[in-house]
């Protein structure tokens, strides 16, 4: 459901005002105590858009977390996380195999000679942006015995320096994906804005709404576009209101981090922060 039909662009803030002030998260309370906030607002949200919230998968994001505050978050009922930095999180799942039924989605730019790792571990990705990083999952995965869920990712803020593909070219693209059968595409993705204007980050979910909407009445047999990926620790109260099902929430699950954004997500600025 459109918030715009609601009135709710005046009265949903950005928390990018709050960027660097999540406290750090060191005990298993901490991270029960944490871990109720964000789920508050997201029914909060989903009740100011007539939603269920049972329709949105909140996905820690760990990345920067050291293994012992994982296991912390873990004991504390997290059991997906998500890492950008592809090395990073496989370092991660081999420490924390004993682990059996914790799942990692990888959601940062995927280089084609990483396609091997990721088809090793991870459950998810959700940064597929070219076929060519297609082409080395699908046969990687297919090596390996096993397919993956996938959500393609789009640039929705216009932003040269930001990964996805641009909004015009993103049917011509699934179109091409029934070729990669290891591949299951589940919805799309997309990183907003990093701005404290609330108006100019809804305008990157309702475009990314509105292109699925649009997309899936003639979606590949097989392809699946019920997902939107979309909000971070900042924005995902809006992303809410604007259709996400699943939102990426890191720093106010695990608390602020020291690691510049920019480390993680390249942009001609600072970045945005999950």
């Amino acid at each position: 459901m459109s918030a715009e039909n609601d009135g709710l662009q005046a009265d949903t803030p950005t928390q990018h005002d709050q960027h660097g002030h999540w406290p750090r998260a060191t005990t298993v309370e901490d991270f029960r105590r944490n871990l109720a906030a964000v789920r508050e607002r997201i029914a909060a949200a989903c009740r100011r858009a007539g939603r269920d919230p049972a329709g949105v998968r909140l996905l820690p994001v760990s990345k920067t977390v050291d293994e012992a505050r994982i296991r912390l978050a873990y004991d504390a009922g997290c059991r997906f996380l998500g890492e950008n930095k592809l090395q990073e999180a496989a370092r991660k799942w081999e420490a924390m195999s004993d682990l059996g039924d914790l799942k990692w989605s990888i959601i940062g730019h995927l280089q084609t000679n990483k396609a091997k790792l990721v088809a090793r571990f991870a459950a998810e990705f959700q940064a597929l942006d070219s076929l060519r990083v297609a082409e080395a999952l699908d046969r990687r995965l297919q090596a390996e015995g096993r397919a993956l869920d996938v959500f393609v990712q789009v640039n929705t803020s216009g932003e040269a320096s930001k990964y996805g593909l641009h909004p015009d070219d993103v049917e011509d693209f699934l179109r091409q994906m029934p070729t990669f059968p290891a591949l299951r595409v589940r919805g799309l993705m997309t990183l907003a804005l990093f701005s404290a204007e609330a108006e100019r980050v809804r305008q990157c979910f309702v475009l990314l709404r509105t292109l699925r909407d649009r997309l899936r009445q003639d979606a590949p047999a097989g392809i699946g576009l019920d997902e939107l990926s979309m909000g971070m620790s900042g924005d995902y109260e809006i992303a809410i209101e604007e259709g996400a099902t699943v939102v990426r929430v890191g720093q106010a699950i695990f608390g602020a981090r020291s690691t510049p954004d920019a480390y993680y997500w390249p942009t001609a600025d600072s970045g945005p922060a999950s």
